[in-house]
């Protein structure tokens, strides 16, 4: 089930997958050829998660420059509680963040929004950067569209598994359609990521906190309607997140409130909760945020977003090489723990979404990279695919501009979406 690859070889699979250049061994003999090398990787050559090699290669230079302050920043998603758009701009400017969650205590209506985005925007680009912020919302449909009102209102994504298994053939091409159009219409107010599609297998009655948001209790029905979402997110040019690794469909327990126990073997993972998840990596995921759960089969009495097996599993099974974010370090399965913020940078985490305390958070990070608690180097790795997943994000919505028709074009796509199961 889980592969734990050898240290060295771990490295080098790593190191291949963000196009660092092969190098070969022994020296010249006289009178003989020289050694082949293998050929200079072409820059423009896509990683499997969405970035070119010349992308990555450009965020490590980028964060190799960064102060300690900055580095930290560059790895949270703050979170702010008003409306006031000088609140996160605040955030962003003072701490060097990557960006800021949006949720919907913090709207008021579209002008507002707009104001928020813009604020975030300007904010990052006073920093000197020529790459955008992480402006990111969660909009999965159903009842946690926190655009209420604002965006096209679609189903919850219990639809998407309904149409497919209702219409084999048509109903991936109407999944991707709609992620395609709500992502226009995402970047059309100012953002940039989406906390989204769901993964989850569900188990019905028995799931207290997913429920419709998950595209189906059959693995393969989700498997499908995910990997339709993720490219229907990657055609818009925007940053998906598909969620909630290794799979909260059978929790029995909201990690809102409490750390939920999984007691799925390894082997009931692989069959049910992976599926989803695989098959999203399989279509360049450039995202995938990790569940607060524990999981006795993985890491005992440790929420799956702080346990190095966890990131294992992602990354060694299912080759996953992109940007690993965390579900809330606000939520209760985890606030109470001493310094998660470290404890996930140290196990494997990229990104920490949504702390608690930003500042509070920013501080104890910096402080962690500078003492040597945290090693530089695991920082910079993480800050580099950061910045080369808003380098994809910045060149794809250049190259895809939203149409003057967006809102019609997304209330088609959410009626066939409704209309098909």
């Amino acid at each position: 089930m889980r592969r734990l690859i050898a240290g060295g070889l771990l490295v080098a699979t790593a190191l291949a997958g963000c196009g660092m250049p092969g190098t070969s061994g022994g020296g010249d003999r006289a009178g003989s050829e020289p050694a082949s090398t293998s050929p200079t990787p072409d820059p423009d050559t896509p990683s499997s998660w969405g970035p070119t090699l010349g992308e990555i290669d450009r965020a490590r230079e980028l964060v190799a420059e960064m102060t300690p302050e900055q580095l930290a920043g560059q790895v949270i998603v703050g979170r702010f509680y008003g409306t006031d758009p000088a609140e996160p701009a605040a955030l962003v400017r003072d701490l060097n963040l990557a960006g800021i969650q949006i949720t919907s205590t913090s709207i008021v209506d579209r002008e507002q929004v707009l104001a928020l985005t813009s604020a975030v925007s300007d904010a990052s680009a006073g920093l000197g950067r020529d790459y955008p912020p992480i402006i990111g919302v969660d909009q999965e449909g159903g009842y946690v569209s926190h655009l209420d009102g604002i965006a096209t209102e679609f189903p919850a994504f219990e639809a998407a598994g309904a149409t497919i298994e209702a219409q084999p053939e048509r109903g991936p091409g109407i999944v991707q359609e709609a992620a395609r159009t709500t992502a226009l219409e995402l970047r059309q107010l100012g953002f940039t990521w989406v906390f989204a599609p769901v993964a989850d297998v569900t188990v019905g009655d028995a799931d207290p906190t997913i429920g419709s948001r998950s595209p189906s209790d059959d693995a393969e029905v989700a498997a499908t309607a995910v990997e339709a979402a993720v490219q229907g997110y990657d055609d818009a040019g925007i940053v998906s997140t598909t969620k909630h690794f290794p799979g909260h469909g059978s929790a029995p327990a909201d990690s809102h409130d409490q750390l939920p126990v999984v007691s799925r073997s390894l082997e009931e993972l692989a069959e049910i909760d992976l599926v989803p998840f695989r098959a999203a990596v399989d279509v360049s995921a450039p995202a995938v945020m990790m569940a607060h759960l524990d999981i006795p089969a993985l890491a005992p009495g440790v929420p799956s977003s702080l346990a190095p097996e966890t990131y294992d599993l992602l990354r060694d099974d299912l080759g996953f090489e992109g940007v690993a974010v965390t579900d809330s370090l606000g939520m209760g399965a985890v606030v109470a723990t001493e310094k998660p913020a470290v404890t996930a940078l140290k196990a494997g985490a990229d990104l920490l979404l949504m702390p608690a305390d930003t500042r509070g958070t920013h501080r104890t990070v910096t402080a962690a990279i500078s003492s040597g608690e945290l090693p530089r180097e695991r920082v910079e790795e993480a800050a580099a695919r950061v910045v080369a997943l808003q380098l994809w994000q910045q060149r794809v919505a250049g190259e895809t501009p939203v149409p003057a028709d967006i809102a019609e074009q997304a209330a088609a796509a959410s009626a066939a979406l409704s209309a098909s199961y």
